[in-house]
């Protein structure tokens, strides 16, 4: 997929005035957005998404089309797996109702930051180093056996990294908000707000969770074009269902389980690539392995399957175990 250099900077220069707009709104108007704001804020990203998905279809064929739908869908459930750990976050640090879209919108911005930098390395890695797939796939199987082991999503508790543990410990602070500011002055002292870690708690934590989507999108997709216009339109969401789906969350008890069956199989998918385009000497003599190789039309079917059934298995269970209770 060969794009002018024009195409990406124009893609990016979209992207930081759809940012800016929003963080220089939620800054000046700091407030619990309207269930209508909400739903029509994320029709307007998902219909964005869909679009640029049929405009691959027309221009560029169906594959980079279903790879862009199949990452774009794999990069949003990953992020809804998020949501989780940003609710814990805004408990742990007692956030206002009202600041807390603001300190997701800056969390948002460095996460797609960091993002674009991974996204640059798989890239470069990729392009350089065949046997980097054989490293993708084997992490993406370990993740799964991780999440899958961990059952269902059931977390109740935050716990910090040692970067924010060691930011926190270094910079003086107020216990205070004081509105969006990420410093104020405290009797002629001037020490950084509650909001300042909130930001950096949300921003790193999606980094950690970096580490597994962009490894799994680049099973779908080696269009680093694609990756990052996928991560783009999932994390530009990310806010409105972090206030939509607060209370539907705690029902998707099967999501680390659905999380992990998805991440096997493109685990998998990548591996078959890896012996496919094997360059390793110590693996069939450097040669390739004939295996079959997953298309991105079972690919896309697979993860819609996932997904389906994991919601759906969720819902049934909390249903019932509310009945039961009753």
């Amino acid at each position: 997929m060969n794009l002018p250099t024009w195409a990406w900077w124009l893609t990016i220069g979209i992207a930081i005035a759809v940012l800016a707009f929003d963080v220089l709104w939620i800054m000046r108007n700091p407030h619990r957005p309207s269930t209508k704001e909400l739903v029509v804020a994320l029709s307007i990203y998902i219909g964005a998404a869909v679009a640029f998905g049929i405009a691959l279809l027309v221009t560029k064929g169906g594959k980079l089309s279903g790879e862009f739908f199949a990452g774009w869908l794999t990069e949003y459930s990953l992020s809804v797996d998020n949501l989780f750990i940003f609710l814990l976050i805004m408990a742990n640090f007692a956030v206002p109702e009202r600041l807390q879209q603001f300190a997701l919108m800056i969390g948002i911005v460095i996460a797609i930051i960091l993002r674009g930098l991974f996204i640059w390395a798989g890239a470069a890695a990729i392009n350089n180093f065949s046997w980097v797939f054989y490293i993708f796939g084997a992490f993406l199987i370990y993740t799964a056996w991780k999440l899958a082991s961990g059952g269902e999503s059931d977390d109740d508790e935050y716990e910090e990294n040692k970067f924010m543990k060691f930011v926190e410990k270094r910079i003086p602070s107020t216990k205070e908000y004081h509105d969006t500011k990420l410093f104020s002055r405290v009797n002629a002292r001037r020490v950084a707000t509650p909001m300042l870690f909130v930001i950096l708690a949300l921003g790193t934590t999606d980094l950690l969770f970096a580490l597994d989507s962009i490894p799994a999108i680049y099973g779908l997709t080696k269009e680093p074009y694609i990756v990052l216009v996928a991560n783009l339109f999932a994390l530009m969401g990310l806010r409105q269902l972090y206030f939509l789906l607060g209370g539907l969350l705690q029902k998707l008890v099967y999501l680390s389980i659905g999380l992990a069956v998805l991440l096997a199989f493109i685990g998998v998918k990548l591996l078959l690539h890896a012996l496919h385009e094997n360059e390793l000497p110590f693996i069939n003599g450097g040669e390739h392995v004939s295996v079959p190789e997953i298309p991105i039309a079972v690919s896309l079917g697979a993860i819609v399957v996932i997904l389906g059934v994991t919601t759906i298995a969720s819902l049934w269970k909390s249903k019932r175990d509310a009945r039961l209770e009753a």
